[in-house]
């Protein structure tokens, strides 16, 4: 009897959560409506992509926000409607004229932040109205209500692409930190008895390879059968 195969052990969660340690903190919006805060310490999260920087509220009290691009110690942070517009300042969408790149953004006014918080990235302001339209890193539009907050600049960390990993332990330990399995192997590669693609006298599949829809939450990982196109019926023309 096989193993049960990668997709199978993905799609139950376990071993593949990234570990919850990993994270320093919850990474939110402090609770004001207005404020200033002083960048103490720039620090690395290994669970995040993205440097994260100490802040000290007014009251003295600590708080962690996602470091944008260009900011130092000592460097004062403005939340609100009446913050300027610099880079690490937080301000509502509706505050934040077009074209301007911010990231962090709040899904929700007051979640602390859900969309662009990986390193490096930025969404850009499109347009104003009932709703604020932005543009994703991905390309995608997306409407966020006014009162969501952000941050205006991009995201720390951005060259960490440009660095070479010239080791391939270097490589599985970046990966494994994300709960991501490396390396890679396809399931042609394999045996019969460790996946349904191997065996055989050379390298090929020998089955359909789509996951029936009607498939148990366990086996149902991957690709998915396609849906069955009807035919029209052509109507016969009455002579």
């Amino acid at each position: 009897m096989g193993k049960r195969i990668r997709a199978q052990r993905r799609g139950r969660g376990s071993v593949f959560r990234t570990p919850s340690h990993r994270f320093k903190c919850k990474i939110r919006y402090p609770p004001l409506k207005s404020g200033t805060a002083v960048v103490e310490e720039i620090e690395h999260d290994p669970g995040r992509t993205a440097p994260i920087a100490k802040v000290r509220l007014e009251d003295g009290r600590k708080h962690f926000i996602i470091a944008p691009e260009g900011i130092s110690v000592e460097q004062k942070v403005h939340f609100g409607k009446d913050s300027p517009l610099a880079v690490g300042n937080v301000l509502p969408l509706s505050m934040i004229p077009d074209g301007l790149p911010v990231f962090n953004i709040e899904k929700d006014p007051g979640d602390g932040g859900k969309f662009v918080r990986s390193a490096g990235t930025t969404a850009v302001v499109i347009s104003h109205g009932k709703m604020v339209i932005l543009q994703l890193p991905s390309g995608n539009f997306k409407s966020f209500l006014p009162d969501c907050r952000a941050t205006l600049g991009l995201s720390g960390g951005g060259g960490r692409r440009e660095k070479p990993i010239m080791k391939a332990g270097n490589k599985y330990h970046a990966l494994r930190s994300r709960a991501k399995c490396w390396p890679r192997v396809s399931g042609v590669a394999m045996n019969s008895v460790d996946h349904p693609h191997g065996g055989g006298g050379h390298q090929h599949v020998g089955k359909p390879s789509t996951v029936s829809r009607n498939a148990p939450p366990g086996r149902k990982v991957g690709n998915l059968a396609p849906k069955k196109k009807k035919r029209k019926k052509r109507k016969k023309k009455m002579r």
